[in-house]
């Protein structure tokens, strides 16, 4: 991309799309398209047809979707499954459309088979059972990749995948029932530290394992990949290490100073008992995270503390 290259960034104001948007001006691109869902809907056909019409954007870095945590996936079924597809196919067809040099398609470690070897390599998807908790949610976006590659094959297109694993950091959604489990067990631990609760409850057992990478890392390695990246296999995206959900939520007890105990509720699902990325295609291609988790979320927390996200908290 040269510096005066006309950029989208659907899903700009998330988490994921404000983070490329601070990489993007910060590397001295200028020239970026931004629309909020209140300005372009992109699960109308009709509006995101005329969006690229008028403003025919080179590359696309496509960060909008429906997203949310367990019990979001698994109670919203139906719109997680239609939502994501209709924007991706609607983003995706009108790229090539109108003839955009490259477009990055951003989809989810969930697309990984639930019991899949760990670590989860690229070649692993569609080689079994999709986690039922997230299922909808995984299958639109396996969608979004072999989209990309179909019209790689009979169009040419420069259509890229990613597949990130679970993310945090600025911006991020701390409703306790919609949102991942790393920010809202910063609002669960913060308030209780605030109430002088005497225990915070952890949702299933503590024993899953999970892979956090820090979006502003995020938006370096996508930053990068479509810098040097233009093949039609997927790419993962991630640090290479997990750790379990007790472990996180002991951690977090600590940086955020909650003096209380831990009690975990085992009626709630766990979800997939794993789900670590193998990264060494990305290591190979010449990147890797910067940001540690404890360093990460000594940033989060500060960032939910100094309120740009209260509308994320409800």
């Amino acid at each position: 991309m040269d510096k005066n290259s006309k950029i989208y960034i659907a899903g700009h104001s998330g988490m994921v799309g404000s983070a490329l948007v601070r990489k993007l001006h910060g590397q001295g691109y200028t020239n970026l398209v931004k629309r909020r869902s209140t300005e372009l809907d992109l699960r109308n056909q009709k509006d995101v047809a005329a969006f690229f019409k008028e403003e025919k954007p080179e590359y696309v870095f496509l960060a909008a979707a429906k997203v949310g945590g367990i019990i979001a996936n698994n109670t919203y079924r139906a719109d997680f499954l239609y939502e994501n597809l209709m924007i991706q196919n609607n983003v995706i067809h009108n790229s090539h459309l109108h003839d955009v040099r490259k477009l990055m398609f951003l989809g989810s470690s969930c697309i990984y088979p639930k019991l899949a070897h760990q670590p989860l390599k690229e070649e692993y998807l569609l080689t079994g059972l999709l986690e039922p908790t997230n299922e909808p949610y995984a299958i639109a976006k396996i969608a979004g990749i072999k989209m990309c590659q179909a019209y790689r094959e009979q169009y040419g297109c420069n259509f890229i995948s990613v597949m990130p694993t679970n993310l945090y950091g600025i911006s991020d959604n701390y409703h306790l029932e919609n949102s991942h489990v790393l920010p809202a067990l910063i609002r669960k631990f913060h308030e209780a530290k605030i109430g002088n609760n005497k225990f915070v409850t952890i949702w299933g057992t503590g024993t899953p394992k999970r892979e956090f990478l820090y979006a502003d890392d995020l938006a370096d390695a996508c930053c990068f990949l479509m810098g040097k990246y233009n093949d039609s296999e997927l790419v993962n995206i991630g640090i290479g290490e997990d750790i379990s959900i007790k472990d996180l939520a002991m951690l977090l007890k600590e940086i955020i100073g909650f003096e209380g105990k831990l009690q975990f509720d085992e009626t709630k699902p766990d979800g997939t008992p794993r789900k670590l990325l193998d990264v060494s295609k990305l290591h190979g291609l010449g990147w890797k995270h910067s940001t540690e988790l404890r360093e990460g979320i000594k940033i989060a927390y500060g960032d939910f503390l100094g309120g740009s996200s209260l509308e994320n908290k409800r």
